[in-house]
Order: structure tokens, then sequence, then C-alpha cells
């Protein structure tokens, strides 16, 4: 039989006339009526507060003002459309799945609600291991640090002249090249080729220097400035609006692609359009910054639309199975 779900609200004149219409339409088209007070859920409050009446007739929608004859109509179509449908086994099982909520609606109900949680986490435990190797070090565990670094260097190069230390005598030695003044080089306090990349990677450091964290200064910036943002965006309670994306590629991707690319291709052998550059830590963190601020800023608000939509979605099935109001 066919299921037509009212969204309403007390004290709507327009709502509690449709409901008359849809019950006076039952003989004639026979239905199934689920009632939902928009009231009773914020997901459905925020989606149809201001559009309420909301008729839905299997695909079909209806925004108030409709009346009677396009309600006779809507389900006059979506009982021909049952019909034609009636042996695909593939709508048979759609509709199956739209007469119960699942497990997998359950979970993802919960993860729509709490994604921001669930990924603000993630980033802070893959921003703050890293800093856990050092520490660990420092402790006498190489055996528990190791691993971290391991794990870190499939994701980043980890060359030491391009890191923060922690515990030594300076926080960054950099290359000669990055022409840092005030600080002794990489060279100088490891004794080995500046040039020698694998040794630079391989290089955690000692007691003296300290030790490295198990990523770069740049991915650093990147993943805790994008922790800042989900921070930011959930104290705003996820109202932030969406960086556009000429923006992002202005102030988030720009910088540290002409940053990145014209190191890289700098130090490439016989590379002769430009001189030889070493980036310094400060260019890095501060484009590592602007690209996960600006990443965050750009994708959070995109994603919370979409797990708006699902929200939505599934509290309407929900309220639907359980009776409406």
């Amino acid at each position: 039989m066919i299921t037509a779900t009212l969204y309403k609200k007390k004290n709507c004149s327009l709502c509690d006339q449709a409901e008359n219409d849809l019950a006076s339409l039952a003989k004639k088209i026979p239905h199934t009526l689920a009632v939902v007070d928009i009231e009773k859920d914020p997901d459905l409050k925020e989606a149809y507060a201001d559009r309420v009446p909301v008729l839905q007739i299997g695909p079909y929608t209806l925004e108030a003002p409709f009346d009677r004859q396009k309600i006779e109509i809507t389900l006059a179509a979506a009982r021909d459309r049952l019909k034609q449908t009636s042996g695909d086994e593939s709508a048979k099982a759609r509709r199956q799945r739209g007469a119960q909520f699942s497990g997998a609606d359950r979970f993802t109900h919960w993860f729509s609600r709490r994604y921001l949680l669930v990924i603000n986490l993630f980033i802070f435990l893959y921003v703050g291991l890293p800093f856990l190797a050092p520490v660990l070090m420092q402790a006498g565990a190489p055996a528990l640090a190791k691993p971290i670094y391991t794990v870190y260097g499939a994701v980043c190069h980890q060359m030491a002249f391009r890191s923060w230390f922690l515990y030594g005598e300076q926080t960054v030695y950099p290359r000669v090249a990055a022409g840092v003044d005030g600080f002794e080089t990489f060279g100088d306090v490891s004794d080995l080729d500046e040039e020698d990349l694998l040794a630079a990677r391989q290089y955690i450091g000692n007691e003296q220097v300290g030790y490295k964290i198990a990523y770069c200064q740049r991915d650093v910036a990147i993943y805790g400035a994008m922790l800042f943002f989900g921070l930011v965006f959930a104290a705003s309670t996820r109202k932030i609006p969406s960086l556009p994306w000429y923006w992002w590629a202005l102030i988030g991707i720009a910088p540290i692609a002409l940053d990145g690319f014209s190191q890289l291709f700098s130090q490439v052998p016989g590379f002769g359009l430009w001189a030889y550059r070493e980036s310094t830590p400060l260019l890095r963190t501060l484009t590592g910054a602007l690209f996960g601020f600006s990443t965050a800023w750009f994708g959070f608000p995109l994603l919370e639309e979409s797990m708006a939509e699902t929200r939505q979605m599934l509290a309407a099935k929900r309220a639907r199975l359980g009776g409406g109001s």
C-alpha cells in the first residue's frame, strides 16, 4: 500500500487542511498516513520549519501551498508507479529497506550527529602521536618511539632539517641553504652531509640536540590548523559557511604550492630557471597552517551539509515508522 507522510506543526491551518484532505481520499485511493510533528525532532524542525505542510508520497514531494486536487493526483501517480514496479525485485528491496529502521540506519544517524567529534578526535591523535615519539626517546624508551617514526615515515619525509625538535638546545636545525641566522645548522650538529637525504630522514637526534617530532614542520602546521578549525567549527555549532573554492585556492593551495615546488625544482640537478633555495621553518609553518586551516574551512561545512541531509532523512524515516505524532 502507498504510504503518505505529512510533516506538520501545531497551529498550522494548512497542515490541518492537508490532513483532512488525505483522510477524505483514503477510500478513493487507499493509503497509509503517517503524520509527523516536526517540533518533536530538532533535525526535522530545522529542515521543515518554514515549509510545512510537506507531503511525501512515494518518490513524490509536495510543499505548501497545495490543495486536495494536487494530493489526489500525486496519490494516483504513486499508486500507478507502485503497480508498475510490483514485479521489480530491486524496487521491492528498496521498499523493504524503507519499511524498517535498520542497524545501519541507527549507526548512520549516530555518526551524522557526532561525525565532527570523531574527526576532531582522529586528527588530535594523528597530530599528537608524532609528539609522543621524542617524549619516549627522552624517557629512554626507543623501542616504543621507533615504531611511531616508522609509521609516520610512510606519510612524511621526516627530514631532520625540516622537523621540529624537543628537549634539545634548539627547536630546529635548518640547512645552511635556508639562511636562518642564530641557529646551528643540521650539518654542524649531526656531522652529516646535508645533501644526504636518506641520512637526514633516518636521523632522530640525541640527548644534546634533542629528538625530532615524527613528522615535518609543514605537516605539524597542516594538521594542527585543521584541528584548530575543527574546534572552532564545533564551538560555532557547525554554523560557519564554507570558504569559497577560489579563496581556498588563493590562500590555501597557492602559497604551499609556490613554497614547496619552487624549493623542490630548484634542488633538481641541472635545473637553472631560478637559484637553489631551501624554505625556512617559518615559511613551512605559515604555508602549512594556511593550507590546513583553509582546507578544513572549505571542507567541514560542506560535510556538515551532507550530514544534515542525512540526519533529516533518517529522522523523518524514524518518525514515520514510529507512527508519526
